[in-house]
């Protein structure tokens, strides 16, 4: 149950949002920018980054959610997603997204963890400064998602198919839409006071 009365039908950072549109206004717009503007990272490697990052800080909505839009963009590859959470230097990603990730894991624990040497490597497998600046960017935003969604204790479907189909909503019309657009009622009943909600 969560910690306050949040809208009914909207699950993980969806509720808070709704509750208070005014911050999510601002929010989503740099989700959207992050995640689906211009870049010369692919959304679905830009996704991986929010995917990895919400699974380090074991955010169970976050990471699967962008998980799903992540499969989505990487034609539904969610073993490959999978792998990356478990152990990004082992996953079927490229040397560059590897580094990526190890900047973004970096950034989970606390920015002053990024090293010179993390920024090298990455420079030297074909990053750009750009690519470098959004990776901490993107970790450092889905910090404080991940930390808004588990703070208020969010209600988090378990159903995977409720993600997907979210996936592909997301990556249909984008963040600011979809966020605030209901079509999902509680399939599961609320917990009892005291009970975890994922």
């Amino acid at each position: 149950m969560a910690h306050i009365t949040l809208p009914e039908g909207f699950p993980g950072i969806r509720g808070p949002m709704k509750f208070r549109p005014e911050t999510a206004a601002p929010l989503n717009e740099l989700v959207e920018v992050l995640l689906r503007g211009p870049s010369t990272l692919s959304q679905g490697e830009r996704e991986l980054i929010a995917t990895y990052v919400s699974a380090r800080n074991d955010c169970n909505y976050c990471q699967s959610i962008h998980g799903a839009i992540a499969a989505h963009h990487l034609g539904g590859n969610e073993e490959l997603v999978q792998c990356v959470k478990l152990d990004s230097e082992q996953a079927a990603i490229s040397e560059k997204m590897k580094a990526l990730l190890a900047i973004a894991g970096k950034v989970q624990l606390g920015g002053k963890n990024v090293t010179s040497e993390d920024v090298d490597r990455a420079r030297k497998l074909g990053a750009t400064d750009l690519e470098i600046h959004d990776t901490v960017l993107i970790a450092a935003v889905f910090c404080l998602c991940n930390r808004y969604v588990d703070g208020l204790a969010t209600w988090t479907p378990e159903d995977p198919d409720f993600y997907r189909q979210r996936a592909a909503l997301v990556a249909d019309i984008g963040y600011s839409a979809a966020t605030l657009t209901p079509g999902v009622s509680r399939s599961v009943p609320e917990p009892m006071a005291g009970q975890s909600a994922k």
